[in-house]
């Protein structure tokens, strides 16, 4: 904030300036004169630009949910828990990212304590190769009929999670991890992730995780915020 009222100081001077140069140089005074002695002016106009960018982004960001909403809440290729839900919230999320480790908890409770909450895991992989492997067994469970929120917590649950421990937590819950890396179930993860990853692009979504609950967005692992979206969704 106090840069950006310098920044609007400065312009306000060079404006003023060229005032001055160009126009009336008392007047630039008197401009001068009531700004120094009404500082909150400056603020003010800095308040009102910041609320209008704000209210702008949320208009892109709404426009954007709208136009993507199928993709974001309907996609059959992900898995959903509490299918029958009359609220969606989506998480796009990486296994071996550290605040979707913190979270994971909390996303197990919510699902297991709000029935009415329809949740849809949006596999994201960023953090590399091991990422992308975790991703590619998780849709082949989703695909076999696996226990997916069983593996979720397993992911989620590992300690330094590389791709020896994602088969082996694969094999304990009856997925081939070989299978899950090659020929067409790979070909259709790979597919699926790019979707992803475009949706992602195309939602301004830059980490993991992302809740999106209506038209909320909440990035991070502030829970708190997203159940007080649930709690609005569920008024509304």
């Amino acid at each position: 904030m106090r840069r950006n009222l310098l920044l609007l100081a400065v312009a306000a001077s060079l404006a003023m300036a060229g005032c001055t140069r160009a126009q009336d140089a008392g007047f630039g005074e008197k401009v001068r004169a009531y700004l120094l002695a009404h500082p909150e002016v400056i603020e003010e106009a800095v308040q009102k630009l910041q609320e209008k960018r704000e209210a702008e982004g949320a208009a892109r960001t709404k426009a954007a949910l709208d136009t993507h909403r199928q993709a974001l809440e309907r996609d059959p290729r992900d898995f959903v828990a509490n299918p029958d839900g009359k609220i969606t919230v989506t998480e796009f999320y990486d296994y071996r990212c550290p605040h979707c480790i913190n979270a994971a908890p909390k996303v197990l409770g919510i699902i297991k304590s709000n029935p009415d909450v329809r949740f849809v895991f949006k596999e994201m992989p960023i953090f590399g190769d091991v990422s992308e492997h975790a991703a590619r067994v998780a849709i082949a469970a989703k695909q076999s009929g696996a226990d997916y929120v069983g593996l979720y917590r397993a992911f989620m649950s590992a300690k330094g999670l590389n791709d020896q421990t994602i088969d082996q937590i694969a094999k304990a819950h009856g997925i081939d991890p070989a299978k899950a890396d090659s020929g067409p179930v790979r070909e259709a993860a790979d597919a699926q992730l790019k979707d992803v990853r475009k949706l992602a692009n195309a939602l301004d979504i830059e980490g993991t995780p992302t809740f999106i609950i209506g038209e909320t967005v909440v990035p991070g692992e502030d829970m708190d915020a997203v159940q007080k979206a649930i709690e609005a969704a569920r008024k509304g």
